[in-house]
């Protein structure tokens, strides 16, 4: 499976559109369009395989699903995860000739999706570190009072950084990468010692993944029981992971109703106490 160059081009200007703060929010930009989940969809879009690139994001976003970036420090960039690893991780399963739906397929993904990101955070510090030029722009027209061009420094100048770390970046390496698909299978065949590696790897990030979620969202013992809860659900009635969110989300109307509920009794309860305290003092 081979990306042109028009694909290439779309690939790229997604990648510089989920990273931008001025593309409706970092909501939008970096924590939607730039998440594999989303990005899935987009890359199967533009190549053509959308079955095959909601199930590659898929895969790949079970890894960064807790991915969080506190100050500014970032373990791995989602911009060239979604819009390079997910790209590349098709074509390799493509040329592999693997169902993406297997075990294996998902493995390698998760593999080279792990390794993108991880030499992205290259691009990410080289688009920061551009943008303090702008910012530093911003500073002399605030100082001489043309606070115009601020729009100018927000909206426009951060482009060319986006365009020199992002845009470039992601054309040249997912044109490039479709090739060495082909030396992969060439010289690395599936039953090799290098592959079997590449798969039991990339089985074992997933899991890490969900610890790190559980590790933010665990507060107690308790909380294992909704988690071990929906693997019951999809073990024992074979539902997706779809129809289980579906499950949960009317569980967890259910748990915020009853909690809604206790919070108002033990309100009405203080405010009852307090009454009779202030009819003791008069």
């Amino acid at each position: 499976m081979d990306i042109s160059l028009f694909q290439a081009v779309l690939l790229g200007i997604c990648a510089c559109l989920s990273s931008m703060p001025g593309l409706g929010g970092t909501t939008f930009g970096n924590y939607t369009l730039g998440r594999p989940l989303v990005a899935g969809l987009v890359v199967g879009l533009i190549l053509g395989d959308v079955r095959s690139g909601i199930i590659i994001g898929a895969a790949i976003q079970v890894i960064y699903i807790a991915l969080v970036t506190p100050g500014g420090t970032v373990s791995a960039d989602v911009r060239a995860i979604s819009y390079i690893g997910i790209p590349l991780a098709i074509c390799a399963v493509k040329g592999m000739g693997l169902d993406p739906a297997t075990t294996q397929a998902q493995s390698m993904a998760a593999a080279l999706g792990a390794a993108v990101g991880t030499l992205g955070t290259v691009l990410f510090y080289g688009t920061a570190t551009m943008n303090l030029i702008w910012q530093h722009i911003g500073w002399k027209a605030v100082e001489r009072g043309d606070f115009r061009k601020l729009y100018v420094v927000n909206m426009g100048l951060p482009w060319i950084s986006h365009i020199i770390c992002s845009f470039i970046p992601t054309v040249i390496i997912t044109m490039a990468g479709a090739g060495m698909v082909g030396i992969m299978k060439s010289y690395l065949p599936m039953d090799g010692i290098a592959m079997k590696t590449l798969f039991t790897v990339g089985s074992l990030l997933p899991a890490v993944g969900i610890a790190i979620l559980l590790k933010q969202v665990v507060k107690k013992g308790m909380d294992f029981i909704t988690f071990f809860f929906g693997f019951t659900l999809a073990a024992c009635l074979g539902l997706n992971l779809i129809a289980t969110a579906i499950i949960g989300s009317f569980f967890a109307v259910i748990n915020y109703k009853v909690i809604m509920a206790q919070n108002k009794k033990t309100v009405v309860a203080a405010g009852s106490v307090d009454d009779d305290d202030d009819e003791e003092d008069i």
